[in-house]
């Protein structure tokens, strides 16, 4: 436990000697990985799927508050939507609108867990967002997991079903609108998902500001129980079909980062 204090406040001492180079930096890593992410899942407009407009877009955000890196990724998920279709673009810029009201309104100092979280689901550790978050942060950080969980998910039933969202049939206009309100807003999983997340960040943030001794490690290993056993129950009770081996793996994982 002492080297742990005393290695967080070497890289504190650190930080603040260096921060003025490290915060664009970092802002420049997050935002490239970002953009990068979204072009190679959906990268359906071709003009700003290469490497070179992901790279200018991330220097620019490097100057930028990291709110902007949220701004600049819903702009750029609205112009691939716009590639497949212009119904997919309305229920893209919509969701995307409503989404970034609710974030900028309740928790707007929280930008980069937004960019993060979906991030995390690329890399198959989507728990350790409300681990870490329940740590680091606190209650408002619920808002932009949810929201990055929502963007990710929109990513992915883009990504999944191009040729039926690109379909230029008349009939299936309506279709494209319903396909996505049923998947990105009305699914289950994703309905599950943000509410054990919820949970789990809310359990953590309580038990770590616990008076006690070795209260993180307490906050760190309930929530990751919590969370294998809230989503083993939610997918029984919902019928969502959940991988175990990905569930223990992932939140052992997550368990190492927090």
């Amino acid at each position: 436990m002492t080297e742990l204090l005393e290695m967080k406040q070497r890289l504190k001492i650190f930080y603040g000697k260096y921060d003025v180079y490290l915060k664009p930096a970092l802002k420049f890593l997050l935002a490239l990985f970002a953009f990068f992410m979204i072009n190679e899942q959906i990268g359906f407009m071709q003009k700003l799927s290469g490497p070179a407009v992901s790279l200018l877009l991330a220097l620019l955000c490097s100057f930028l508050p990291v709110n902007m890196i949220a701004v600049f990724a819903g702009l750029l998920v609205c112009a691939h939507a716009y590639a497949l279709s212009l119904e997919v673009f309305a229920m893209a810029a919509g969701l995307l609108a409503v989404m970034y009201i609710l974030y900028f309104r309740v928790s707007p100092k929280y930008g980069y867990v937004l960019v993060l979280t979906p991030i995390a689901f690329l890399l198959k550790i989507p728990y350790a967002i409300p681990l870490t978050m329940g740590l680091l942060g606190g209650p408002a950080c619920v808002v932009p997991v949810a929201c990055g969980t929502v963007f990710y998910y929109l990513i992915y039933y883009m990504k999944n079903n191009e040729a039926m969202l690109a379909s230029s049939e008349t009939e299936q206009m309506t279709s494209r609108l319903s396909y996505l309100v049923e998947n990105v807003l009305n699914n289950k999983a994703v309905l599950m998902t943000i509410l054990i997340f919820a949970l789990v960040l809310m359990v953590v943030y309580a038990i770590h500001r616990m008076s006690t001794d070795y209260a993180w490690y307490m906050a760190i290993g309930s929530g990751a129980v919590l969370n294998v056993v809230l989503f083993l129950t939610g997918g029984l009770i919902m019928q969502v079909r959940i991988s175990l081996l990905g569930l223990v793996i992932g939140t052992a994982v997550s368990v190492l980062i927090a």
